[in-house]
């Protein structure tokens, strides 16, 4: 693996470690879902606390999956899809690459059955 798509990968898992929590997974889907929201908003129809909810937004905004901006006496919470779609990146190389070596061992199986 080159130099570069290692250090590609380090700098992407932080997003993994970020979504591999169910909570956070929920608020990135809301927030793909309704847009930005305060946290009074994503915390409607939890069971999860407003302190627990500001913990996993600060969990996802380091790993640079959300960002806050003042709205009034609100703080409001939007998706940096950008940060997504570096990850989405991630996963369809990953997938590429078991898709050729799933192929490969098709061939060598047929190859070996004849």
């Amino acid at each position: 693996m080159a130099r570069s798509s290692v250090a590609r990968l380090a700098d992407a898992a932080p997003v993994f470690a970020a979504l591999g929590d169910p909570a956070r997974l929920r608020i990135v889907s809301r927030l793909c879902e309704g847009g930005p929201l305060s946290i009074v908003r994503l915390t409607e129809g939890s069971r999860i606390s407003r302190q627990a909810i500001t913990k996993h937004l600060n969990a996802l905004s380091d790993a640079g999956l959300v960002r806050s901006e003042r709205c009034g006496r609100e703080r409001v919470w939007q998706l940096q899809p950008k940060r997504l779609a570096e990850a989405r990146r991630h996963l369809d190389r990953i997938s590429a690459q078991w898709d050729q070596a799933l192929d490969r061992l098709r061939l060598f199986v047929e190859e070996d059955a004849r």
